[in-house]
């Protein structure tokens, strides 16, 4: 909760205006931890005897609540984490459909029935909660991605602890007004903190299952440590995404589109794209078209409506993806737009393309989460399929091209979750599953229907007649 002067621990500052403080927060820790997973695992057993119906009529409120503050909410995200006013809005609506969404799920079937072996008995299969489920969630998406991990953990009838990002703690709080008055009882705790109270949540043995978004190192760890006690445990890691342009793509069009994917909100998006391969005979055309889309992004305070990039997160982001962009043209790079600090209060990094030859340069493998994003060229489709999947991460791939047998083809080819053809890879679609291969996820994927591989277990039941 928030506190007061010397007290507080976690401090939220505007990313567009350092000097603008949103908030004050007291840290929590390991006893913090105990506490609440103690009162999740009390309220839990009550929470999951409820009509499903009633679940479901928790989570509807709830999103009415987000709906009434609508405009509040999208202030507080644009002014905790720098997110453009147009996609700030666009994410608290997001929110509420997210939880309209899971309390409708609430009320699907739980189960299935199978022929039993004396064909006297009835053999099924239900689901049920886990219990209690621990949630970690980032900053960048500070009411969105929670609501995706909160909403179906609460239809399927589990108690939470939430650790939110120390980056938007106030934006967690607001979330959680929404959802409390409406739950029966104290089924969602929440401890703000750091790495530690992270660390603390995800070995609690009164914890049965972990969802995590974040770094991959982190990711790693938390599956590590979840395994190695007995628990569940699901990662969403990020990506190295590319946006592939073959030779029939509408240049001008993938140009506009992969811009905004790569730099939108300082290109601060598990989903964004990093790489740019073009099709060796769209390579020129490509180029010139990328660097004037995006030498046409505004960059500027993101109250403003006509803001599509806005700052880092913080001044740390801003130098690191800075110092990125330099190792890369000092590694062969050629800079074809942007890439240093801009003479602005603020996090701003001015968006930078960089030309990239070599598949194995820095650029080319490592995701900076920073509108940064390297431009490289393929001959032809199947080579551009080859430095498309020449990465660790396999988070989303996007297609430019009108050949449909031809993206029939790399659909099946590409190793990523998700292939978007002729769009950006920075959507998502809350009612299918979401998450990556290789080293951006691990465990069942999050979102949809996919959400309740993840929140439920299946119990087998086996009920014979007397005699």
């Amino acid at each position: 909760m928030a506190a007061a002067g010397a007290t507080a621990d976690i401090v939220s500052d505007n990313p567009a205006d350092p000097g603008d403080r949103v908030g004050s927060f007291r840290p929590g820790g390991g006893i913090d931890v105990d506490r609440a997973v103690s009162a999740a695992r009390d309220a839990a057993a009550g929470y999951a005897a409820l009509p499903a119906q009633a679940r479901a009529d928790s989570l509807h409120r709830a999103a009415g609540r987000v709906e009434a503050r609508a405009a509040e909410l999208a202030e507080l995200v644009r002014r905790e984490v720098g997110k453009p006013v147009l996609e700030a809005r666009g994410e608290v609506a997001r929110t509420a459909a997210i939880l309209r969404y899971h309390a409708q799920a609430a009320l699907d079937p739980d189960g299935d029935t199978f022929p039993s072996g004396d064909g006297r008995s009835l053999l099924m299969a239900r689901r049920r909660p886990r219990g209690v489920v621990g949630l970690i969630t980032p900053w960048n998406f500070p009411i969105a991605i929670p609501a995706w991990k909160l909403a179906p953990a609460l239809a399927y009838g589990n108690a939470c602890v939430w650790k939110p990002s120390p980056f938007s703690p106030a934006c967690a709080e607001a979330l959680l007004e929404c959802l409390a008055p409406e739950l029966p009882g104290p089924v969602v705790q929440m401890v703000q903190g750091r790495a530690d109270a992270g660390a603390a949540l995800v070995g609690h043995p009164g914890v049965h299952a972990i969802s995590f978004t974040g770094s991959v190192a982190t990711g790693n760890a938390v599956a590590r440590m979840a395994v190695e006690r007995g628990a569940a445990a699901q990662c969403e890691m990020g990506g190295q995404n590319a946006s592939i342009v073959l030779a029939d793509a509408d240049l001008e069009a993938a140009a506009a589109t992969i811009a905004t994917a790569a730099m939108g909100y300082a290109g601060q998006k598990c989903t964004a794209t990093s790489r740019v391969i073009c099709d060796g005979a769209t390579a020129a055309g490509m180029r010139d078209a990328l660097v004037a889309a995006v030498e046409g992004l505004r960059v500027e305070d993101p109250a403003e409506e006509a803001c599509r990039v806005g700052p880092l997160i913080s001044a740390g982001a801003r130098d690191a993806a800075a110092a990125a962009v330099k190792r890369g043209v000092e590694a062969g790079g050629r800079l074809l737009a942007g890439g240093g600090p801009l003479d602005a209060p603020g996090n701003y990094l001015a968006p930078a393309l960089v030309e990239v030859d070599d598949p194995s340069a820095e650029l080319a493998q490592e995701e900076v989460f920073a509108p940064v994003c390297a431009l490289m060229r393929a001959d032809g489709a199947d080579a551009a399929v080859e430095l498309a999947n020449g990465v660790r991460h396999g988070l989303v791939t996007a297609v430019f091209t009108r050949d449909l047998d031809r993206v029939l083809d790399l659909a099946n080819r590409l190793d990523t979750g998700l292939v978007r053809v002729n769009q950006p890879t920075s959507g998502v679609d809350l009612h299918t599953p979401f998450g990556g291969e290789k080293a951006s996820g691990l465990g069942p994927r999050e979102q949809g229907k996919a959400a309740r591989e993840f929140y439920t277990s299946l119990r087998t039941v086996l009920i014979s007649p007397s005699c």
